[in-house]
């Protein structure tokens, strides 16, 4: 519940005022321009956003505290700052501490203005005063509004900066970035409550303990969504990483029980992802199942059909299925390499390092077919990989890539001899 002041003269029916005309147009007589983009200067931005940022939006930029929101917004102002006049609005560090992170990313530019302030009303008339073309705030919980209640972070707070900004930027023309934390709790007061209020909605995902981030678009009124960027966090900032493929698959060991490799569509992109699995002896009288970037109850139906169509008994056993790297698999697309992976380890049988699956499976233990199947199966053949399980029924469809030897099976317990045979 949260409590709001009455605004008098604002009732649900209110006269239309006679000094302010509104007119509407017919939609045919409307010119269609086409928005103007420029470069961030990071070309997985770039791809996340579409082709690069638009003149007049605004960009949400979600994530947990600590994940590197900032330190992307930073650079960014290094490649902005050549041609366009940038303002970075921190309400969490002193211009100081700005300048002591910009020394360290090697951010160095005259038109990268920083302001240390946390009330809308001053932070507007400093836009007013220097009238920049890209506004950037750090972060959206901090502000405050002195003409609405609550606190700073509070829902009402950063509904009402949020929409103040949006104004700012499609009346002037200004690209706004707003950083936006997301906490364990869902974020209440976060970027959930904006994401129907902005243009573009992305979010930095990761484990703060590991050095890669993703950057994935939600929401995106000037191109297409899920497409996700790859960065590497380094001492002197992030740096891109233009071949995720190699990245997720660094380190996969050799010869070793439990582990398939399958390809995922994020966005237009096809992506290699590991998938691992852990199937052991129960310790208790019922059987632990956990799953890490893998939807859970997909996981537990693929380990009833697995039981039920292939013949592992494997209900009475721990299972683990695990998405190396971070990334998260939400296209039925990996259903096969996760069974591959899932009775590799029951029969503790290693899957050859060559081989890669992808197929989705239906209840009945059938593999089914899947979209962008060739796109997939050239980036499995770019990074190496000499045989792929496909669906039976689209095999003879795919035009023969060299080097890459399609294994059509057309139920799990074809694949499971496959397994077994080490073809």
């Amino acid at each position: 519940m949260v409590e709001q002041k009455a605004e008098k003269g604002k009732g649900s029916a209110r006269i239309p005022s006679a000094a302010k005309i509104v007119k509407a147009y017919p939609i045919t007589v409307l010119d269609l321009e086409e928005e103007i983009r420029f470069s961030t200067g990071i070309g997985e931005l770039n791809r996340v956003l579409g082709g690069g940022a638009v003149k007049g939006s605004l960009v949400l930029v979600g994530g947990a505290p600590g994940i590197g929101k900032s330190t992307l917004m930073l650079q960014i102002c290094h490649t902005l700052g050549q041609s366009w006049k940038v303002l970075y609005v921190s309400g969490e560090e002193s211009t100081r501490q700005l300048k002591m992170r910009a020394n360290r990313l090697h951010v160095d530019t005259e038109n990268l203005l920083v302001l240390s302030e946390t009330q809308l009303g001053d932070i507007l008339s400093c836009v007013e005063q220097e009238k920049p073309d890209v506004l950037i705030i750090d972060s959206i919980q901090t502000l405050y509004n002195e003409e609405s209640d609550g606190i700073p972070g509070g829902i009402g707070q950063v509904k009402q900066c949020t929409l103040t900004l949006m104004q700012l930027a499609k009346s002037q023309g200004i690209t706004v970035f707003v950083i936006g934390h997301v906490n364990k709790e869902g974020a209440i007061a976060g970027p959930k409550v904006l994401e129907h209020m902005v243009d573009c909605v992305l979010y930095f995902e990761g484990d703060q303990h590991m050095t890669y981030r993703i950057l994935r678009a939600a929401k995106n009124r000037f191109g297409t969504t899920n497409e996700i960027g790859v960065f590497e966090m380094m001492d002197s900032g992030l740096k891109e990483v233009e071949n995720p493929s190699e990245m997720l698959l660094s380190g996969r060991p050799t010869d070793a029980p439990g582990t398939c490799v399958t390809c995922a569509m994020e966005g237009a992109r096809p992506v290699l992802a590991e998938v691992q699995a852990l199937v052991a002896p129960a310790a208790g009288t019922k059987p632990l199942r956990s799953s890490n970037g893998f939807d859970y109850n997909r996981a537990s139906m693929l380990l009833a059909v697995l039981e039920k169509r292939g013949g592992l008994k494997i209900s009475q056993c721990d299972t683990y299925l695990n998405i190396i790297g971070g990334l998260t698999l939400e296209e039925p697309a990996a259903d096969l390499a996760a069974v591959i992976a899932l009775a590799s380890s029951y029969l503790d049988k290693a899957v050859p390092d060559d081989m890669a699956a992808v197929g989705e499976i239906g209840l009945s233990g059938e593999v089914r077919s899947i979209n962008h199947l060739e796109q997939r199966l050239s980036e499995v053949q770019r990074l190496g990989f000499t045989q792929c399980m496909v669906p039976a029924h689209r095999a003879g469809e795919l035009k023969p890539l060299p080097g890459l030897t399609l294994l059509p099976v057309e139920n799990i317990a074809q694949a499971l001899r496959l397994l077994v045979k080490g073809k």
